[in-house]
C-alpha cells in the first residue's frame, strides 16, 4: 500500500494531514518528538495529540525522531523507499521570538531539516510529491510598505492598490526586508524546496501560509495567535497585544482547508511549485476584531492588555491571494470561515478545559 509520511505528525497541521490521509486509504507514518515542548514549555506540548493519534487512527505508525537527524531519515525512507507517495512537512520551529533566542537551533531545524528530508527522498522516494509548510514570513516586512488606511477596527490597503481586492500575490519580493531569523531560516528552506523541484525535477511545493489554525492548535503566547486567544477567551488568563494598535490583519485558515489543499497538489503535483495559502478575502481578521468575537462567543470580556512595541518583522496586514492555487486546482474550496474557525477553537478549548479539571 502507498504511505505518505509526516513530519511534525502531532503538531496542528501534521495531525490534519495524518488524519486525512488516513481516511483517503494510504498507510501514514510519522515523525514528531514534541520539540514544541522544549519551544514553548509544557503548555504547548503536542503529547496529547500524538497519543490521540495513536489511539484513533488505524495503522498509524509514530517515530519519535528528529528530522535533523540524518541517519534516522535515511533508515525511515529507505524502509519505504518508492512506496512513498506523499512527504507532507510540517515540522519547524515556528516563533518569531524563540528564534533570536536560539538561531543556530531555529536555522537547523527549519533549513537543514528541510534538506535532510529533501535529499532523503531523493536518493529513496524520488517520485513522491514533496509537500512544504512554508509562511507569509518569507516576504519579510516587504507588505508593510503597502499604502495602509487606518479603519475603525483595522488596518486595509488602500482600494487603489492591486492587492486590495484578492490579496498578496507570490509576486512579491523577498528581498531588502527585515524577515525575522525565522522568516530567514523558512525562506532558505522555501527556496530549497524549489530548488529541488526546479533542478532534479522532483514533485515539490512551498504552501506559503497565513496563520494556520484549528482546534487541534496548541497555542502559545509565543506562536497561534487565534488558538492563543481563544484559551485566553475561556480561561481569563491574560492576553496581549503587540503593536499597531490592536489593527493589524491576519488571513486564518482551518488546518482542513490547508490539509486538503496540501491533498489536491498530491494528486497531480508540479515541480518548484509556490503557492500563497491563507483565509484570503474569505476568512481574515484584526487583533481586535478577534477580541470581540471571542467576547461574543463566550459572553464575557476577554483579559487583554495592549503593549505599544510590535514583534520585530511582523505584519501590519496580511491577506493572501488563493488565486493561483486556486487556478492550478479549480476543484479546491474552503470548508472554513473565520467565524467557525473560531467557534470550533473555543469549543475545543473549553472541552479541554474541562477535562483536565475532571469536569
Amino acid at each position: 500500500m502507498s504511505v505518505v509520511l509526516v513530519t511534525g505528525a502531532a503538531g496542528l497541521i501534521g495531525a490534519e494531514a495524518v488524519r486525512f490521509f488516513a481516511a483517503e486509504g494510504f498507510d501514514v507514518v510519522g515523525v514528531d518528538n514534541d520539540m514544541r515542548r522544549s519551544f514553548f514549555g509544557n503548555e504547548a506540548s503536542t503529547a496529547w495529540s500524538r497519543q490521540r493519534l495513536e489511539s484513533e487512527v488505524t495503522g498509524y505508525r509514530h517515530i519519535d525522531g528528529d528530522i535533523r537527524d540524518g541517519a534516522l531519515m535515511t533508515r525511515v525512507f529507505a524502509r519505504y523507499g518508492r512506496a512513498i507517495a506523499a512527504v507532507i512537512h510540517t515540522a519547524a520551529q515556528p516563533s518569531h521570538d524563540w528564534a533570536a533566542r536560539a538561531p543556530e537551533t531555529d536555522f537547523t531545524v527549519n533549513a537543514n531539516g528541510t534538506l535532510t528530508l529533501l535529499e532523503a527522498s531523493r536518493q529513496h522516494s524520488p517520485e513522491a510529491a514533496f509537500v512544504f509548510t512554508s509562511t507569509n514570513k518569507v516576504y519579510g516586512d516587504r507588505p508593510n510598505l503597502l499604502p495602509l488606511v487606518e479603519q475603525e477596527l483595522r488596518w486595509e490597503v488602500s482600494p487603489e492598490h492591486p492587492f486590495a481586492e484578492h490579496g498578496i500575490d507570490e509576486t512579491m519580493s523577498v528581498d531588502s526586508s527585515l524577515h525575522s531569523l525565522f522568516g530567514a531560516s523558512k525562506l532558505a528552506a522555501d527556496v530549497l524546496v524549489q530548488e529541488y523541484g526546479r533542478y532534479f525535477g522532483m514533485k515539490t511545493a512551498s504552501f506559503r501560509g497565513g496563520c494556520l489554525t484549528g482546534p487541534g492548535h496548541s497555542g502559545t503566547m509565543l506562536h497561534g495567535f487565534l488558538a492563543y486567544l481563544a484559551k485566553c477567551a475561556v480561561s481569563g488568563e491574560p492576553y496581549t497585544v503587540f503593536g499597531y494598535k490592536g489593527k493589524q490583519v491576519r488571513d486564518n485558515i482551518h488546518s482542513y482547508d490547508l490539509v486538503n489543499a496540501f491533498w489536491h497538489f498530491v494528486q497531480n503535483p508540479r515541480s518548484g511549485a509556490v503557492y500563497n495559502m491563507g483565509g484570503s478575502r474569505h476568512s481574515n481578521s484584526s487583533m481586535l476584531e478577534a477580541i470581540l468575537a471571542c467576547e461574543r462567543l463566550v459572553g464575557r470580556p476577554v483579559n487583554w492588555t495592549y503593549s505599544e512595541e510590535n514583534r520585530k518583522g511582523d505584519h501590519i496586514w496580511w491577506i493572501s491571494d488563493v488565486r493561483r492555487f486556486q487556478a492550478d486546482y479549480p476543484l479546491w474550496h474552503y470548508r472554513y470561515d473565520n467565524d467557525a474557525i473560531l467557534a470550533e477553537i473555543i469549543d475545543a478549548v473549553s472541552l479541554r478545559q474541562k477535562s483536565k479539571g475532571g469536569a
